[in-house]
């Protein structure tokens, strides 16, 4: 049995790693990740691990995992940081305030059944001072990352309080993803 990971985030193959999972293939899905007009947050999330799935062919007996990780305010969905100025302005609006980080993994079983579980954890930084947010944002480490943030570097010194799935807020939950694995036939330990 193979597995093909849809994703380019080399988090999620060190995380897949930590389950002793090595993919056969790993394809970068090409699709749309704009959220719709009044998406909420979970739906969006939900909405992206499904299609990045969807979007990658697999083969005869390929499994296929596939996930996404956004950040939401309240119903506003922090997308991925592209330059200072996004993430800036995304670390202010996290400053103090707790938000969640929304990973859904989908994983297609060599018969072509998909099932999607979501892992939705909150986060709680410090208030931030204006130095602190411009020495991380020069750290390079939020550049590319939902809410501006890598909570696996420098950012994990600023959390006063977290509950959830750590795995989950790096980008893939592997409780979630363990168990769709198992269900899809995957041979874990």
């Amino acid at each position: 049995m193979k597995l093909v990971l849809a994703s380019s985030s080399p988090r999620r193959l060190e995380l897949l790693g930590r389950l002793g999972v090595t993919p056969d293939r790993i394809i970068s899905p090409d699709i749309d990740e704009a959220p719709r007009k009044g998406e909420l947050p979970r739906d969006y999330v939900l909405r992206m691990a499904q299609e990045k799935a969807a979007a990658v062919e697999r083969e005869d007996q390929e499994i296929l995992v596939a996930g996404d990780t956004t950040v939401a305010v309240g119903r506003r969905i922090l997308g991925q940081a592209g330059d200072a100025a996004e993430q800036r302005k995304s670390m202010q609006l996290i400053s103090g305030r707790r938000h969640h980080v929304m990973s859904a993994v989908c994983v297609i079983a060599a018969d072509g059944t998909a099932r999607t579980k979501l892992s939705d954890s909150i986060v709680k930084f410090k208030r931030f001072e204006a130095h602190e947010i411009e020495a991380y944002i020069a750290t390079g480490e939020g550049q590319g990352k939902a809410g501006g943030y890598a909570i696996q570097g420098t950012a994990e010194a600023f959390v006063t309080w977290m509950s959830g799935s750590y795995s989950g807020i790096m980008g893939l939950p592997l409780y979630e993803t363990r168990n769709l694995l198992i269900s899809a036939g995957y041979p874990l330990g």
